[in-house]
């Protein structure tokens, strides 16, 4: 199936992404998760887009190698193609029923090629190889390889882990190298921060005069992560605002094209399909674009091509409204309910002083109930919150007031005084909210499919200049499903 701007297979979900770019055309290969379903080992699958908003589908690209084989599942990895035109595929293999000599589940870096355009794949299993000495070997999985030219060397990132040390702060990004992309060498690790778990899915690029460091983690939060430098070797600088996104967002991974740069990852899915369910392995995919600043900080939000699926833009609150509250709450909602697929606009003035404005998204009539992009400009974050909160039991204070918004999704940035934009794409379930240009906060709305849209401002005051909604262009009904089950978007 194809849906524009987000994809998610039929009855399955997309993990990991692999993107490789060329003659224009993006392969996004992936992690195909079946979940409950009974697919036999995790394979990879492949969507092919021109344009980063229309998919087509090209089913199974490498199948599990079987229920006895070192790579019964096929986890994330990278795509090379060498001198001669011949693909490469590097891949994780994991089989839960063989270990290694430390007794966890193995994990092994395995080599596919294609000579046909990547339609199928040959597996080269005599260059399997595990962690090298010093890692643990249940950690040696996401292999990105890359040409350096300076050293004349093809190099191999590995997600590993030390097997001494803090059990938290074991993680580090190993490498070997190759001169023929079959025989690999280990050598010092690429980078040893001591500082997480696990760094996942890394990946290394140049962009114009610096180098770029991109992976996931998951024990200090649950995101993508980048680290910046002026050469390929460090040392690597730490950013002001390093994530990509927030916990909804994850295992992100990049290709460019004319000089554009684009991250694909996937919005997770929750138990049962409700707001109050734990976050979930995998969901749907979603495309971001980066913005190259001119000091090499990087800022995040939708393509245009994205952007521009949905129509003209009609106003929904009129312009020139002041909401003030210096001493209270203030709001003003539109009188009737949005579409399933919207994308809102609001650009406001933000006073002096004021402590939290935003937008309210499927509110009720009199904006109690719904949810609230919240500026909060004297903590300089965008949230997530909602009301009603859970309530766990019966009288009136037993409610998550304690819990002020959805803690994994707080969005760290710079909200002064002054003119700011929030841009939503809300889709179904799925909302893509990015504030000037540069934060993009991605999450789920399930528990209300529908309502008003709104603003607001608390202790404080700002004025609207601009509170616009768009529908899709070509939008269509189709019914909704268990997602669970399968992904029914609304175009």
């Amino acid at each position: 199936m194809t849906a524009q701007g987000f994809y998610q297979p039929n009855g399955a979900w997309v993990g990991d992404v692999i993107p490789w770019q060329e003659d224009g055309v993006f392969h996004l290969f992936y992690l195909h998760e079946g979940r409950e379903a009974a697919q036999g080992g995790m394979p990879w699958h492949r969507i092919m887009t021109d344009d980063v908003v229309n998919f087509r589908e090209t089913g199974e690209s490498i199948a599990s190698g079987g229920a006895t084989a070192d790579d019964y599942n096929i986890y994330t990895g990278s795509i090379v193609v060498d001198f001669k035109g011949t693909h490469h595929a590097f891949y994780t293999g994991q089989n839960p029923k063989k270990l290694g000599n430390d007794g966890r589940a193995l994990q092994l870096v395995m080599h596919a090629t294609s000579n046909d355009g990547m339609n199928s794949w040959q597996r080269h299993p005599e260059d399997t190889f595990g962690a090298s000495a010093g890692y643990e070997t249940g950690d040696w999985r996401d292999p990105y390889v890359f040409w350096d030219a300076e050293t004349g060397l093809w190099r191999m990132l590995i997600t590993a882990r030390h097997n001494s040390g803090p059990e938290r702060r074991r993680g580090v990004i190993a490498q070997c190298t190759s001169t023929d992309l079959a025989h690999w060498e280990p050598v010092e690790p690429f980078w040893d921060p001591r500082r997480y778990i696990a760094h996942e899915c890394p990946e290394v690029f140049q962009w114009g005069d610096w180098w770029y460091l991109v992976y996931s983690e998951f024990s200090d939060a649950f995101t993508t992560r980048y680290r910046m430098s002026r050469t390929l070797n460090g040392p690597w600088i730490v950013p002001e605002y390093d994530t990509l996104d927030g916990r909804a967002y994850y295992a992100s991974k990049s290709a460019a094209r004319d000089g554009r740069r684009f991250f694909f990852g996937w919005i997770a899915s929750k138990e049962e399909s409700r707001d109050e369910g734990a976050w979930q392995w995998a969901g749907t995919l979603s495309v971001l674009e980066a913005e190259q600043k001119a000091d090499g900080t990087l800022a995040f939000h939708p393509p245009e091509e994205f952007r521009s699926t949905f129509g003209d833009a009609k106003q929904a609150v009129p312009p020139g409204i002041r909401l003030v509250a210096h001493d209270g709450y203030a709001d003003v909602l539109t009188t009737t309910d949005t579409p399933e697929a919207f994308r809102l606009q609001a650009r406001f003035e933000i006073e002096e002083g004021t402590r939290e404005a935003g937008v309210l998204l499927r509110a009720s009539e009199d904006g109690d109930e719904g949810y609230a992009l919240r500026l909060e400009p004297q903590r300089g974050r965008l949230v997530l919150d909602q009301w009603p909160r859970r309530a766990p039991g019966t009288e009136q204070w037993h409610i998550d007031g304690d819990v002020p918004f959805a803690i994994e999704l707080e969005r760290p940035c710079p909200i002064g005084p002054g003119v700011h934009e929030l841009d939503i794409i809300v889709d179904g379930n799925l909302c893509v909210a990015t504030l000037d240009d540069a934060t993009v906060l991605s999450t789920r709305l399930y528990n209300r499919p529908t309502g008003r849209a709104g603003a607001f401002v608390g202790e404080g005051a700002f004025t609207i200049s601009q509170f616009t909604v768009a529908s899709r262009v070509h939008e269509k009904t189709v019914p909704s499903a268990d997602e669970n089950k399968a992904f029914s978007p609304s175009a």
